[in-house]
């Protein structure tokens, strides 16, 4: 991104040109927008901010940033993960070893990958002859 005039943000200066760069990690856990944003609620969707866009229009949740640069496979990738994720909550029963909380602990990344491998169990839920059809 450039800017295309010389604007005021606060109590910046930002000259016509200069590059800017936006910090979508930071909006992503702006507690002015986000209850609890440093925990892992995906439940908050479901309820308290059903209504996001993940567009990115409102600019408080860009999961496939935006405009030019934005993800061209953001449409078939919601499909893949929607149809993944239907398949293994139909198909498997999911939880710990012990049953704690699984560690969602993250590091620095391109995608924000996890900090430690997961440590979860799959029982089948199905008849062994439905599984070859998952």
């Amino acid at each position: 991104r450039e800017a295309m005039e010389d604007c005021h943000i606060s109590d910046y200066h930002i000259p016509k040109g200069s590059r800017l760069l936006v910090n979508i990690w930071k909006l992503h856990r702006d507690p002015r927008v986000w209850t609890e944003p440093e925990e892992f609620r995906p439940e908050r969707f479901l309820n308290e901010k059903r209504s996001v866009d993940f567009r990115g229009l409102n600019f408080e949740y860009i999961p496939f940033s935006l405009g030019r640069r934005g993800c061209p496979g953001m449409t078939f990738g919601l499909q893949v993960v929607q149809l993944m994720l239907a398949r293994l909550v139909q198909g498997f029963d999911m939880c710990t070893e012990d049953g704690s909380p699984v560690e969602m602990s993250e590091e620095l990344g391109l995608a924000l990958p996890k900090a430690g491998p997961v440590h979860a169990m799959l029982a089948p839920r199905l008849s062994s002859h439905l599984y070859e059809t998952l």
